[in-house]
């Protein structure tokens, strides 16, 4: 799909690889809503791409669709979702104050695999209805996942859980809306330098970096939204998760 003068939403586009992924989307031409529950980090990057930015919880469905009704009634219905929302908070099984609560494992669950699901679902049911492009084509969704879907370390049950759990989703949903003419990837990331990591300091990001084969970097935000940018153009991919690490393969812990 040519992205240029389509509408795009981009949730968790507030920061890091969903601002990235935007901010490429901007430049690419399309008209770009940022979802996300921090409403002034995503006013920010808003403000910088010309785009719009609404206040929503991924995981709640009321919420949702109104966020994408208002992105449509601005930019006209979205052709390109990217979901970038998601925690990735860590914590053992059982751990030295017993087994982990079960709340904390039902909201890593809730925001990355169900939000996932909740945008999916509500953009796709307004993409289905599209005129069709070239090929037929009628819209492009793009999820994250992670290297932790195949690899979890110990600490990233919930969130192995979740991403997992992203990747089972890809191949069913794109041979649903295969007949709508909308294609469903998916990303896997490795260790990518988001907010999380820039906390880090500078020798704990050295030694990350080292774990890698080759290159031995940290990603780079724009090298993902690049990979996005190539999914939503390139017509013939579909039902796929790439993973994006630098041939990392995780090690227990």
């Amino acid at each position: 799909m040519d992205i240029r003068g389509h509408a795009a939403i981009v949730t968790g586009g507030g920061s890091g690889l969903g601002a990235a992924t935007a901010r490429m989307l901007a430049e690419a031409g399309a008209k770009v809503a940022i979802l996300d529950v921090n409403q002034k980090a995503a006013a920010e990057v808003a403000i910088d791409i010309n785009g719009i930015a609404l206040h929503c919880d991924v995981a709640d469905a009321a919420a949702t669709e109104a966020a994408i009704a208002k992105a449509a009634a601005d930019h006209g219905p979205a052709r390109i979702l990217v979901n970038c929302a998601g925690v990735g908070p860590a914590r053992r099984i059982v751990g030295r104050e017993g087994p982990m609560p079960l709340a904390e494992f039902e909201r890593v669950i809730r925001i990355n695999l169900i939000g996932t699901f909740n945008a999916l679902r509500l953009a796709a049911a307004a993409m289905q209805g599209l005129d069709p492009l070239v090929d037929g084509e009628r819209g492009v969704i793009v999820c994250t996942a992670s290297v932790a879907a195949y690899e979890g370390q110990i600490g990233q049950a919930a969130y192995a859980s979740s991403k997992g759990g992203v990747v089972g989703l890809v191949l069913p949903a794109a041979r649903e809306f295969a007949q709508f003419g909308v294609r469903v990837n998916a990303i896997a990331p490795g260790i990518f330098l988001t907010p999380m990591l820039l906390g880090l300091t500078p020798q704990a990001q050295e030694s990350l970096a080292a774990s890698l084969p080759f290159p031995k970097k940290l990603g780079d935000p724009a090298q993902f939204a690049a990979l996005v940018r190539h999914l939503i153009e390139n017509r013939y991919l579909n039902g796929e998760v790439i993973r994006l690490d630098a041939a990392l393969r995780m090690a227990p812990r």
